[in-house]
């Protein structure tokens, strides 16, 4: 069932002067920071000014930092932003024995954000990076002024091979064809994966600007020279499906029931990686939560639409502080 026409109304939007969008822009300057014992790169953007509150970005699995430049650069003047890395990610290598688990990432970003010393922060979260800020609400509410959740990956096991960004990928588990379709996979060109993925989270890729490709380009070739890479991905998407399995107690929607912040939740109706069913359930659950569905809108909606997602968190923020929310 799609989301009741109510649910696309209750998120205002605000009518604050956004800067000009600018799809040339590239992405932010990174640099490698250690915040509450832990050490990761990030992506600065600068805000309005000294006293800005803060907002941290929090990508989801297999992304980076630079999957929030354009949504950061139409908030830059109201925050100044942090795109984390999480570890085993962009460009933040993982600590020894680190675990992938959706607990340790939590940790790892609420020991980060506790360390920046900026608190409370407005908490963006992609995909896993959903999650990982859900848990973090929960655990620390005193760190979390408002909270975004873009497509938040909640349980979701359906079969479902369109939602995956080669079909032929199940078949590597299989005896005696699997080596030749790893193989397979194993030759397609950096070009080939990042139209891959375009096609699956994005319902019209060629709107994608041809230099927005060419840096995912440049970032596959980049991860897939890292020696960590290839780990952290399966074992973070293993410790995010164990997270789906869990009992009703310590499931992710008891979770989201315990989140007191105020929260926009965002989906893209057409998207196919996690279903826009888990959307009206997902805001419900949330004492605070309000859902907005974009139409023409796929699993990344800072990408596709960061004007209007800049326009419904300002709203957010502005039906906060007027006691409205």
């Amino acid at each position: 069932m799609f989301p009741p026409r109510e649910s696309l109304t209750r998120v205002p939007l605000s009518t604050a002067e956004l800067p000009p969008l600018d799809l040339s822009r590239p992405p932010w300057p990174g640099e490698l920071v250690a915040s509450g014992g832990v050490r990761a790169h990030v992506r600065r953007i600068p805000g309005p000014g000294e006293g800005a509150s803060t907002a941290v970005y929090v990508h989801g699995l297999g992304g980076s930092a630079t999957n929030w430049t354009d949504l950061a650069a139409q908030l830059a003047g109201r925050f100044a932003g942090i795109a984390v890395d999480l570890p085993g990610f962009g460009r933040s290598a993982p600590s020894a024995g680190y675990d992938f688990s959706l607990a340790a990432h939590a940790a790892t970003v609420t020991a980060f954000v506790d360390g920046l010393g900026v608190a409370p922060v407005h908490l963006f979260g992609h995909s896993l990076g959903g999650t990982i800020a859900l848990a973090v609400a929960a655990g620390r509410p005193d760190l979390v002024r408002s909270m975004t959740l873009i497509s938040p990956a909640m349980p979701d096991l359906r079969p479902d091979l369109r939602r995956i960004a080669d079909r032929r990928l199940p078949l590597t588990f299989l005896p005696f064809v699997g080596g030749r379709i790893r193989a397979q996979l194993a030759a397609l060109t950096p070009r080939e994966q990042a139209e891959q993925i375009l096609r699956l989270c994005f319902v019209r890729p060629w709107l994608i600007p041809e230099h927005r490709v060419h840096e995912g380009v440049q970032e596959i070739i980049e991860r897939d020279g890292l020696p960590y890479y290839r780990s952290a991905l399966t074992a973070t998407a293993l410790g995010l499906i164990r997270s789906w399995l869990a009992p009703p107690a310590r499931s992710l929607w008891r979770v989201a029931s315990t989140v007191s912040v105020p929260t926009l939740v965002v989906w893209g109706a057409q998207d196919r990686v996690v279903s826009v069913r888990k959307a009206p359930r997902t805001a419900r659950l949330l004492p605070r939560g309000r859902l907005l569905v974009l139409p023409r809108t796929g699993h990344c909606a800072q990408i596709e639409r960061p004007v209007t997602v800049a326009r419904a968190v300002l709203g957010m923020v502005e039906a906060v502080d007027g006691h409205q929310w």
